[in-house]
């Protein structure tokens, strides 16, 4: 599998729908440079991870705006496409932070709602609701587990992932630079400790006068970094040998090994 990670530089003076199309433009032109299976984009691109005063007023049903140009976006071009995430409005009135994952038919093939939400009393943590359910899809190539930002901080989800089945993490983030060393240690921590690729996009710019990290990753399931961006607006392109996760698994069980939290045993 070929992954390109769009490490998006967010300009508060850009409005929403120059970026929606800005960035539509940006996957058909990756895609078609770095012949992509897989394209990935960061957390709330559309209005900046720590906006907050934003989230209400941007906030979109799940087929909104982004949905159409983001499933048009992967069906020009022809890939999966994890279109990072947007605020979604519920029709119950409720924000989410949702991400949405598209296949190469332009088709949704999964949505996830943040469930670990940042800010302790304030921002996303009290603006937004928690989503409850783990979510991976299928690619021809993968199964492939979601997770946003703050999520990284809770092994626990990950576990679950793998329980599910995952073999690679697609993690999209708006990730603060001054944590930024955090972001690194724990993309390869999730990747060593349940051997399986991580792929890890944040943003560049400045959010509501929070500098981001950028520094977008790729990390094998042996921990090894093989790609990292700076921390402007940038494009990481891996060719991922997905069969090296069934083998670092089976020449290092560490997996079998769990006595705590394993998954239990199938039905006969």
């Amino acid at each position: 599998m070929r992954a390109s990670l769009i490490q998006i530089a967010v300009d508060e003076d850009e409005p929403v729908n120059s970026r929606r199309s800005r960035v539509a433009s940006l996957v058909r032109e990756v895609s078609a440079r770095e012949g992509s299976d897989l394209v990935v984009l960061p957390e709330l691109w559309t209005t900046g991870a720590f906006a907050y005063e934003s989230f209400a007023g941007e906030a979109e049903p799940l087929e909104g705006p982004t949905y159409d140009a983001m499933s048009k976006a992967a069906s020009d071009a022809g890939v999966w496409l994890h279109a990072g995430s947007i605020p979604e409005r519920d029709p119950d009135g409720s924000l989410y932070n949702t991400s949405l994952v598209f296949s190469p038919a332009g088709e949704l093939a999964a949505s996830y709602r943040k469930i670990h939400r940042f800010g302790f009393d304030k921002g996303e943590a009290v603006m937004m609701a928690a989503g409850s359910e783990l979510t991976t899809v299928r690619t021809p190539e993968a199964t492939v587990g979601l997770a946003t930002c703050y999520d990284l901080r809770f092994p626990e989800l990950f576990r679950g992932l793998v329980d599910a089945g995952a073999e690679m993490f697609v993690v999209p983030a708006g990730w603060p630079e001054r944590r930024r060393e955090h972001w690194l240690l724990f993309a390869r921590a999730r990747a060593v400790e349940d051997q399986v690729y991580v792929l890890a996009c944040g943003t560049g710019g400045t959010h509501a006068g929070v500098p981001q990290a950028g520094h977008s990753v790729v990390v094998d399931p042996w921990g090894e970094v093989l790609a990292e961006a700076g921390g402007g607006e940038e494009v990481l392109t891996v060719d991922l040998d997905l069969g090296k996760v069934g083998a670092v698994r089976e020449q290092f069980p560490a997996l079998k090994d769990r006595l705590l939290g394993q998954a239990p045993p199938p039905r006969p």
